[in-house]
């Protein structure tokens, strides 16, 4: 079988690279990949919104399965443009994809089907979010209405930062179009925890629990990046937790789905609050997070193949889906700068000696050749994995093997999987 990935960045390597294990693949494709998929792919310099560019590559090639990475294509309706044309693709349709992409339509479809979230109000005008604002105080969440990379959420400690985070969305226009609504949120306080599960539309099976770190600075401190870190799993997310969050959240989503004609297939992801022993929504995405992808498939013990093929037949109830004891733990190095300006084409050195670490996978998130060098691409570079009996032992592998990997104004967390 062959199969494509869409995407180039470290959730697409960790998705190679799981699917590179299974031995009913003969060929593995990635669109347009990067400098560490191609050791494991052959990498296709196609744009993942150039649907007509992918789907004629995926019947020239006879692709038969078609995973998607990132999220805009998928918001852009790659999977309905896939399937009109017979053509086998796991992820959500467009309808189903504006959990993620319109927050204030995820917002109101958590509202119809009563599962937990904070109270919110959505503005299409800047002064009457202000007032709103003014009317509830701080601390309160601002968030661009539409996708931002994961850099449109501003948790706002004074009224001066929301109304300079309005500003910022609204009229500086920081994220385009995505800003055209402003959805201000009641600022939840307790413990983040990121949750996902597979779905065919009827049955939802949950992964292992998984928690990242958003902000660049340690301690949480400065903006919101796509993630600085994750790891897995996640000591409060307890087996009477995961049936809560299960009940209460990931089944009714997919059931409200159904009621508003739409099956859901794929991959969904609720970013959490626990405040009080009580789960609340923050976020919905439509696909794996990066960088929890990385940890959460570390600790995959089943075909990913048998998994995506069972989705798209609407089977997964047959299937069992096995998961490593023990725990990952995944780090970012970015460059310095990131989530703002950055500089990229920076060579990268000792990729081959922090490989040879046991237990440890480097995924590719930002990377590129020059000649026969490795040089970064974006802000997020690299996302260092690795595999042990706990936590601690994860942390201390993949810090390892991070010493090991050089390239000029790299930055990274020195926190991640601190308990």
């Amino acid at each position: 079988m062959k199969v494509l990935v869409i995407g180039g960045g470290g959730r697409e390597h960790a998705l190679v690279w799981s699917l590179s294990k299974s031995n009913k693949i003969k060929g593995i494709y990635c669109c347009p990949g990067n400098a560490g998929i191609a050791e494991l792919a052959k990498c296709v310099d196609v744009a993942v919104d150039d649907f007509e560019a992918l789907i004629d590559f995926a019947k020239y090639e006879w692709i038969e399965c078609t995973i998607v990475g990132p999220e805009v294509p998928l918001a852009r309706g790659i999977v309905d443009a896939f399937q009109r044309e017979g053509l086998n693709i796991v992820g959500p349709q467009k309808r189903a994809a504006m959990l993620e992409s319109s927050k204030s339509f995820a917002k109101d479809f958590l509202r119809s089907y009563k599962i937990p979230t904070a109270e919110y109000k959505v503005f299409s005008y800047h002064v009457h979010a202000k007032e709103y604002i003014r009317l509830k105080g701080a601390p309160i969440v601002v968030k661009a209405d539409g996708l931002a990379a994961g850099k449109g959420v501003f948790v706002a400690l004074t009224e001066t930062e929301a109304f300079e985070a309005v500003d910022y969305i609204m009229n500086e226009r920081a994220f385009g179009e995505a800003g055209d609504k402003v959805i201000i949120e009641e600022c939840l306080f307790g413990k983040e925890a990121s949750f996902m599960v597979f779905t065919d539309g009827n049955t939802v099976m949950p992964m292992v629990s998984s928690q990242d770190y958003k902000r660049i600075y340690e301690n949480d401190k400065g903006p919101n990046t796509g993630g600085m870190g994750a790891y897995s799993p996640v000591h409060f997310i307890t087996p009477e937790m995961e049936d809560t969050i299960m009940s209460t959240i990931m089944v009714p989503a997919i059931a409200g789905m159904k009621k508003e004609g739409i099956n859901y297939k794929g991959v969904l992801y609720a970013g959490l609050m626990i405040k009080n022993g009580k789960p609340y929504v923050l976020e919905f995405n439509c696909r794996f997070g990066d960088p929890e992808a990385q940890a959460v498939l570390m600790r995959l013990d089943t075909d990913l193949l048998d998994i995506a093929m069972a989705i798209n037949e609407e089977r997964l109830h047959e299937l069992e889906v096995k998961w490593k004891d023990g725990a990952s733990v995944c780090v970012v190095l970015a460059s310095k700068g990131y989530p703002g300006g950055y500089e990229a084409q920076k060579t990268i050195t000792g990729l081959e000696d922090a490989a040879k670490e046991q237990d440890v996978m480097v995924f590719h998130s930002g990377t590129a050749f020059s000649g026969s060098s490795v040089v970064s691409s974006s802000g997020r570079v690299l996302c260092v994995g690795a595999y042990g009996a706990d936590i601690h032992t994860a942390k201390l592998l993949a810090y390892r093997a991070i010493e090991k990997i050089q390239f000029d104004n790299k930055y990274f967390r020195r926190d991640i999987g601190k308990m």
